[in-house]
């Protein structure tokens, strides 16, 4: 029995659709990519890499995990609270924690504990004699330092020096030998969106290495990094890349690992990097003396912003403005005072208080140096002879635990809606003045008076306006009207409050004054 009775021929025609009636045939219409224009093509730059294989067999030799075993002191009743927040809400749980501090008020204080602690990071060889570059977070407090080699070999460090203040340290292997070793890049800019490849132990894995571009530089972050620019780099960093390198294409290091951006914990492209000529620097003076001298003058600076340019009759805000002098302090001797605004150093211009700060740092200690300032609206030159930055310089400026009292029945009303009165030689004590210094005591504040909007409350001391000190109302008029007269109208206030000192600036235009 024979079905379907199509011949070869016949079924070749039918799929093709050729003559056969009633049948629906779909012929769409062939794109053809000469019809429409070209896409965007570029041809790749002469030695852009097909791969980065050769580039990391060679510098993984130098590239180092380390572990760290430091101790920590612990506080069992914080880690009992810790535990105890995740049954918060609970029925009953209010009265069983209410009875529990009852019978801690009754026994004695847990005494301070402490328990070992591990931590890992990463790190490379500097020089053939073992020395290795690290994180100062990776290795702080460390009791004992152990790297682990490409080829697996532990190795026992020892620490070298440490720069918290650009998070940079140096550790060297105890075991004598000749080590492979990388070298820093600082004589080629980078630019953004040149290749970078990061080597690292992130997570423990060990022999990791990510590549991305250099996303931007310059980067500040703030908090305890004021000598730092960092590079912003896309290659994957994660926890335990800290210390590593980040290499350009031809096996130099142009960064240091140290931090990442992430609301996750996990890498999100986004990673911190301290650019090779400041590591230079610091691992060069960590190997040489152990620590990082830097210069310090002994004063708090504020950025000029563009107010406070207004203010003093400045046509671009730049510079720093000396908010606070220390006592002894080197920029005390030399004669700079509150209110000078640092325009340059030796010659090189300052943009901002960050600029100041980094200048400054890279002076040596007890070298004279030349500071042009702008006083009293006039650029002047003043030799300042630099001292040695303290461990901690943020010590020397205490803070006050007393707040004087404003509430006074002398109080005078004065403009800008606040009332004020003379300062006391209590109150110039307390908030460590000196004891002539001028200034006005700031009482009640009126609900409409434009110092409201800054940092100025009951209790803080105004010590000048428009750079001329304060020892009475008709001081404060004297300065308010100088400054209309001149056609500003804002009004630049150096601002006492415990003992700390900022410049504000307040708008003339929303006084009630005439």
């Amino acid at each position: 029995m024979k079905a379907f009775g199509f011949s070869k021929q016949a079924l070749i025609a039918a799929l093709a659709g050729a003559g056969v009636t009633g049948a629906i045939v779909y012929a769409p219409q062939t794109f053809q990519q000469a019809d429409a224009k070209q896409p965007i093509t570029i041809q790749p730059p002469m030695g852009a890499p097909m791969s980065f294989a050769d580039l990391i067999e060679e510098v993984s030799p130098a590239v180092v995990s380390v572990n760290v075993v430091s101790e920590r002191e612990i506080n069992g009743m914080n880690d009992m609270e810790e535990f105890f927040e995740r049954f918060r809400g609970l029925p009953g749980f209010d009265d069983y924690m209410r009875e529990r501090e009852q019978e801690g008020e009754q026994g004695e204080e847990d005494a301070p504990r402490t328990r070992e602690a591990r931590s890992l990071g990463s790190g490379f060889f500097i020089s053939d004699q073992g020395y290795i570059v690290t994180n100062n977070h990776v290795i702080d407090g460390a009791t004992e330092i152990e790297v682990v080699l490409e080829d697996g070999r532990e190795l026992e460090a020892s620490l070298v020096g440490t720069d918290p203040q650009t998070d940079l340290a140096v550790i060297k292997v105890t075991q004598p030998g000749a080590y492979p070793y990388v070298e820093f890049e600082s004589d080629t800019e980078l630019r953004r969106g040149d290749w970078v490849v990061a080597l690292g132990n992130p997570f423990g894995l060990g022999g990791t290495a990510t590549a991305g571009i250099l996303s931007a530089d310059g980067r500040e972050l703030g908090g305890d990094s004021p000598y730092t620019d960092f590079l912003q780099i896309d290659a994957a960093i994660n926890r335990g890349n800290s210390g590593g390198p980040t290499f350009d294409l031809q096996g130099r290091v142009v960064g240091v690992n140290t931090a990442i951006f992430s609301p996750t914990g996990g890498s999100v492209g986004i990673g911190f990097a301290i650019p090779a000529p400041l590591a230079i620097d610091v691992t060069n003076a960590l190997i040489k003396d152990g620590k990082v001298s830097r210069g310090w003058l002994g004063v708090t600076i504020q950025d000029v912003t563009e107010d406070m340019a207004e203010a003093q009759g400045l046509k671009e805000a730049r510079g720093a403005i000396i908010a606070d002098v220390n006592d002894q302090s080197p920029a005390k001797k030399a004669g700079l005072r509150r209110g000078d605004v640092i325009l340059s150093v030796n010659g090189k211009d300052a943009t901002d208080a960050t600029s100041v700060t980094r200048m400054v740092g890279g002076l040596l200690a007890g070298s004279k140096n030349d500071f042009m300032v702008l006083r009293d609206g006039k650029p002047t030159r003043i030799n300042v002879t630099v001292g040695e930055r303290p461990a901690d310089p943020n010590a020397l400026i205490a803070s006050s635990s007393t707040t004087p009292n404003s509430e006074n029945s002398e109080a005078e009303e004065g403009p800008l809606g606040v009332s004020l009165l003379p300062l006391d030689s209590a109150t110039r004590s307390s908030m460590g003045l000196e004891p002539d210094e001028a200034g006005l005591l700031v009482g009640a504040i009126d609900n409409d008076s434009p110092l409201r909007e800054t940092i100025v409350r009951p209790g803080s001391v105004i010590l000048s306006a428009g750079g001329a000190p304060l020892s009475s109302v008709a001081d404060l008029e004297a300065a308010i009207e100088d400054v209309k007269s001149k056609g500003r109208d804002k009004l630049l206030l150096a601002v006492r409050n415990g003992q700390r000192t900022l410049f504000v600036t307040v708008s003339l235009e929303d006084s009630s004054e005439d």
